[in-house]
């Protein structure tokens, strides 16, 4: 699955000495807070905001994606899972251990 590299994004912009605001003014922006929030993940670049980032950084928008493959997704998922029923046991423990 392709997703957005933001680190590189991020990277590729200050790298090239561009500011938040600047990025932010020439995507129509009226504050930087608007790009920067793409740039951290917090809301997603529409298609046409990304290729117009990779027209300003001067590169390929295919060089804005990087690949994270299925396994690791589900490998992820499933440390997440693992890790949350792990707290919901000790939490239970917890519980019975301080009851009357």
């Amino acid at each position: 699955m392709k997703r957005v590299d933001l680190n590189k994004i991020k990277n590729l912009r200050k790298n090239a000495g561009f500011s938040l605001e600047y990025m932010a003014t020439l995507l129509g922006y009226e504050s930087a807070n608007g790009y920067y929030y793409l740039e951290i993940g917090r809301g997603k670049f529409s298609a046409e905001a990304l290729a117009k980032v990779a027209d300003i950084l001067g590169v390929p928008i295919d060089e804005l994606f990087f690949e994270e493959k299925v396994t690791e997704m589900v490998i992820s998922t499933h440390s997440q899972a693992k890790e949350s029923r792990l707290a919901g046991h000790k939490n239970l423990y917890e519980r019975r251990r301080t009851a009357p």
